[in-house]
């Protein structure tokens, strides 16, 4: 039975089956390092002010139920070496993130890649209990033709791929297809777009459905002005990714959260004690 397909049952008082309690989610995105660039190189089409700065923000995202200790883990980072080979820069190792949360990598029971791009898939070996989620054609494009195409070849590291092949003959590999549930109450969703399996994550808070848009919307920018980032496999699928995302909001904006915008820091409540590097997205905005 996989970890997707799982539900716990207790006896009542009269002696009947009833499901456990719906698990309350809590989500937090965990700051791991950053990216200092101009805007010009987050957009496909000119900008008013190319040169401005517009530095990436890297995170990872961590949603937890308290009551069962339930924990997953969306996106895995990249590590020192990764960081160094590119050029950013990495302000804690997400191991130490995570920890510094009270979670640690090691009883994770589920983490999401959303998709195979460095960024987003390099720390998967911490994760040793856990079932991690992906997309059929994620898998499929990031081992197949396109990857003897230099520029779609880029963003990704052929260890982080080889890291999910053997997670997958170690049998730790959930393959959804479209939609597909990781929890009670925490889905997953082809948007494809940026990379052809992207998928974005919805969990359902005590604010509604938040969307962990991941790449589907690098900015909030991107959406607002329909000037996409420019790292593109399929730009039709990229353009209605943003709405699937809104649409599984339920047409709320504040609760789709992009992947990288350094405004998410300012938008949300920080964590006490964390530096401003973790903010909690099952709160309601700040202001």
């Amino acid at each position: 039975m996989s970890p997707g397909d799982r539900r716990a049952e207790t006896k009542s008082s009269t002696g009947g089956l009833n499901q456990d309690p719906k698990p309350t989610w809590e989500v937090y995105a965990i700051r791991y390092g950053r990216h200092d660039r101009p805007a010009q190189s987050n957009f496909l089409l000119p900008v008013q002010d190319p040169h401005d700065a517009m530095p990436l923000d890297y995170f990872v995202w961590l949603v937890r139920d308290r009551a069962s200790g339930h924990e997953i883990v969306v996106d895995t980072g990249f590590d020192a070496a990764c960081a160094e080979k590119r050029g950013r820069t990495l302000s804690r190792s997400v191991a130490d993130s995570l920890r510094a949360m009270d979670c640690d990598p090691a009883r994770v029971r589920d983490v999401v890649v959303t998709h195979l791009h460095y960024d987003h898939a390099g720390s998967i070996d911490i994760f040793t209990g856990a079932r991690i989620h992906i997309q059929d054609r994620e898998m499929a494009f990031a081992t197949g033709r396109h990857m003897c195409t230099a520029c779609i070849r880029i963003p990704f590291e052929a260890d982080h791929v080889v890291a999910m092949v053997r997670a997958l003959f170690a049998d730790k590999v959930q393959f959804h297809d479209g939609e597909g549930e990781v929890a009670p109450g925490v889905t997953v969703h082809r948007v494809g777009g940026h990379s052809d399996g992207l998928q974005v994550v919805r969990v359902e808070t005590a604010r509604g459905p938040v969307v962990l848009a991941s790449d589907a919307m690098h900015f909030y920018a991107n959406g607002e002005t329909g000037n996409p980032f420019p790292i593109i496999f399929d730009l039709g699928a990229m353009t209605q990714g943003w709405r699937i995302a809104k649409r599984l909001a339920g047409g709320d904006e504040t609760r789709v959260i992009p992947g990288h915008d350094p405004a998410v820091r300012s938008r949300f409540q920080p964590v006490p004690g964390q530096d401003g590097e973790v903010v909690a997205l099952h709160l309601p905005p700040v202001g």
